[in-house]
């Protein structure tokens, strides 16, 4: 017991990534337009495994919380850690919302629905809570500066964006009337929360990258994270869409499916721009000898997420120009996926990834001089 309970001294809560990107491989795999024979059987497999995962995860973090109280509140208090507190309330959804698009096929619809609910519930709690406690520490307690803004200052504020594309999925199973369009408005005001949060937190992002240059190496794949409430955004309007007729009056419906094409469109366009944008960055790194870190899993849920959204896309216009994306990117995601999953492995078993961590330093600011000509360098 001592052996186990020192080996999770330093499992911090971005180990949660593990699961979000397990997960969205099947139920991102679940959403093309046009499956392949036996994908669904390996979604449903994949899944199970995302299951399993977050068993051992939610008992190897009891067991840091009991052993190694010290570590935990550090955590909070660091701020490049406090933000992956975000990553457990979104695991918990996505096995959640997998155990009902896939995981049925396995379990049965009511164990699926039962496992979904109390997964759904706890993650849209957790998640709201981070929403707040997370931005809350870093203006508190946390000294951070503009030129210190990472991509991962984003995932507390997209975490509630993961129930709001989930919690459509459980609408249907609800008695008709107030329970369904309850549900229904309460997930589009966590879209709303999340969705005015990132435009808010984005430019700041976005400003010191192209201010503050190039992100240290290993945090490179954090570029990739800004996809996360693109692709969860767009997947979440089309899943109202689909779910408002009959849930909500006729006229509301009619505008939740405009809202789909009228946001998903646009939305879309700008994550295939950053996709390219934070792909360039990472080959760059990749040339100055980034090597493998958790970070990579950035690499993982983020893409699954524009999968879902591009399929979605193509539920709702019928237009293959979002089809074939969404293929595309899932066989880039289930590629990405299982070289991140074996060199985690590989890590763990070196004893690597559970060792102490070393603070990855933040590129300075830099000074901007004006010369007599008047050009700025």
């Amino acid at each position: 017991m001592v052996t186990t309970a020192l080996s999770v001294r330093h499992l911090g809560p971005n180990w949660y990534a593990t699961v979000m990107g397990t997960a969205i491989v099947a139920t991102a795999g679940a959403s093309l337009p046009h499956s392949l024979p036996g994908l669904r059987p390996l979604c449903a497999a994949v899944w199970a495994l995302s299951l399993v995962l977050l068993a051992t995860l939610l008992v190897a973090r009891a067991l840091h919380w009991r052993r190694h109280r010290d570590q935990a509140r550090a955590h909070l208090l660091d701020p490049a850690t406090a933000p992956f507190y975000g990553c457990p309330a979104m695991a918990l959804v996505a096995v959640g919302g997998g155990a009902l698009t896939v995981g049925r096929d396995w379990i049965g619809v009511p164990a699926a629905l039962a496992l979904d609910a109390v997964l759904f519930t706890a993650g849209t709690v957790l998640g709201l809570t981070v929403a707040v406690a997370v931005p809350y520490l870093m203006a508190v307690r946390h000294r951070v500066e503009p030129h210190q803004a990472t991509p991962v200052w984003l995932l507390p504020l997209v975490t509630p964006m993961v129930p709001a594309a989930s919690g459509p999925l459980l609408v249907p199973h609800l008695p008709a009337g107030q329970p369904r369009e309850t549900l229904l408005v309460l997930c589009f005001a966590l879209f709303g929360l999340s969705l005015l949060a990132t435009l808010v937190m984005l430019p700041v992002v976005f400003g010191r990258l192209l201010t503050g240059g190039p992100l240290p190496l290993a945090l490179t794949p954090t570029l990739f994270l800004v996809l996360g409430p693109l692709g969860q955004s767009t997947t979440a309007v089309g899943q109202f869409a689909q779910v408002a007729p009959g849930v909500v009056p006729a006229p509301h419906a009619q505008a939740f499916t405009l809202l789909a094409v009228l946001y998903g469109v646009p939305v879309m366009g700008f994550a295939l721009l950053w996709l390219g944008l934070a792909t360039a960055h990472v080959v760059r790194a990749r040339r100055l000898g980034m090597g493998f870190t958790m970070t990579w899993w950035a690499f993982t849920f983020p893409v699954g997420t524009c999968v879902t959204g591009a399929a979605a896309l193509a539920r709702h216009t019928g237009l293959p120009a979002f089809a074939l994306p969404a293929t595309g990117l899932y066989v880039v995601l289930v590629a990405v996926w299982a070289v991140v999953a074996a060199r985690t492995v590989r890590g763990l078993v070196r004893g690597e990834l559970l060792a102490a961590p070393r603070r990855v330093p933040v590129a300075p600011r830099r000074a901007r001089v004006r010369t007599t000509s008047g050009a700025v360098r």
